[in-house]
């Protein structure tokens, strides 16, 4: 039996029905959904990655369910190995993001990759910032979350002036990035949205977003709604 099956064999002893109800709906879309909480997948990354062929597994491509996919994100964030290996695994995998949450997930996971060096991670993920691929692109913009920095803020911003895209999935992490840069840089985010070239869905949509935090004011809040686009 290998590695995937035993993992698989695994997987299918986690499921939980309502949840896979519940969790399907939040992903649709995504037909092959077995129903595990991402809490426990996260400990079974943490098992999987200290094993001596976790190579094999996150190589592997007989995979069936969803939750095999999150999992080999999971390894690979949780990998400990030369960042340049990593991001190899990384290169290879973010072709196979096919929805949301194994996107957010695994971006969520590279935090690590991050610290190990910023810079190179930086270069890595500005080709995924003008593709023209739905999750290729969200890969890239939720990476940008780990850049919502001081030394960053300015070129985020900027970015997205740039951000041209029709898919959903981009758009809405345009959204959310906007949304973040706003809670931890108002005044230039602010400054920003006043001037923003965005197109009016997206830019609506950071408007929506910002005001949902609990980290913005009500008196902050009345401003963004009076900005809205018509």
């Amino acid at each position: 039996m290998t590695i995937t099956e035993n993992i698989r064999k695994e997987l299918q002893t986690l499921v939980d029905s309502k949840y896979q109800e519940f969790h399907s709906a939040l992903v649709p879309g995504t037909e092959n959904i077995l129903g595990v909480r991402i809490p426990q997948l996260r400990v079974m990354a943490k098992e999987i990655a200290k094993r001596d062929d976790w190579r094999i597994f996150i190589e592997a491509t007989d995979t069936k369910f969803y939750e095999e996919a999150m999992l080999q994100g999971m390894v690979i964030g949780r990998s400990k190995t030369a960042l340049d290996e990593q991001m190899k695994y990384v290169k290879r995998f973010v072709p196979r993001i096919d929805n949301w949450a194994v996107c957010d997930i695994f971006c969520s996971e590279l935090k690590t990759a991050v610290k190990k060096g910023k810079e190179t991670v930086w270069q890595f993920i500005q080709p995924y910032l003008k593709s023209p691929q739905e999750f290729e692109l969200r890969f890239g913009i939720v990476m940008l979350f780990h850049y919502i920095d001081e030394e960053h803020i300015d070129l985020l911003l900027k970015y997205t002036d740039s951000f041209c895209h029709d898919a959903y999935y981009a758009r809405m992490a345009m959204a959310w990035m906007i949304s973040i840069c706003f809670v931890k840089f108002p005044e230039k985010t602010m400054e920003y949205l006043k001037h923003s070239k965005l197109d009016n869905w997206t830019y609506n949509k950071s408007l929506q977003k910002t005001i949902e935090s609990l980290r913005v004011d009500k008196r902050t809040k009345d401003v963004l709604r009076s900005m809205k686009r018509r």
